[in-house]
């Protein structure tokens, strides 16, 4: 069965408002559905980009940036990797996690193929 990794864009200069009381909930129950269902394979959230470092490779050379990095409007907050039969299965469930958040919240989740061609041992 195919494997899709959905990347959770957030934008970390916006503030986000507390979730309500039964966010956390939601939240568990969800994961605790999709795990049983043998879709969800791993999942987490990153730490903000003021901890994080750009490595680039271009020219020939190597740079690097500390965070934060202010320049970039929306950074990639967490992931979660997904088992499915198909795009469409990975995308509801996709779907389903964002319905979740607070409305006041914006939330933006890029799902991809992995490509097992690519894949190390």
């Amino acid at each position: 069965m195919p494997r899709f990794m959905s990347l959770i864009r957030i934008d970390e200069q916006s503030p986000f408002d507390e979730p309500d009381p039964g966010f956390e909930a939601r939240v568990g129950a969800l994961f605790e559905e999709i795990t049983k269902a043998g879709v969800m394979l791993e999942t987490a959230g990153l730490t903000p980009t003021s901890q994080g470092s750009r490595v680039t490779w271009s020219g020939g050379r190597l740079s690097q940036t500390d965070g934060p990095f202010t320049e970039t409007k929306e950074v990639v907050g967490g992931y979660a990797i997904l088992q499915a039969k198909d795009m469409e299965e990975a995308l509801e469930w996709t779907r389903r996690f964002l319905r979740i958040h607070p409305e006041s919240w914006t939330v933006t989740s890029e799902v991809r193929r992995i490509d097992e061609a690519t894949t190390g041992p």
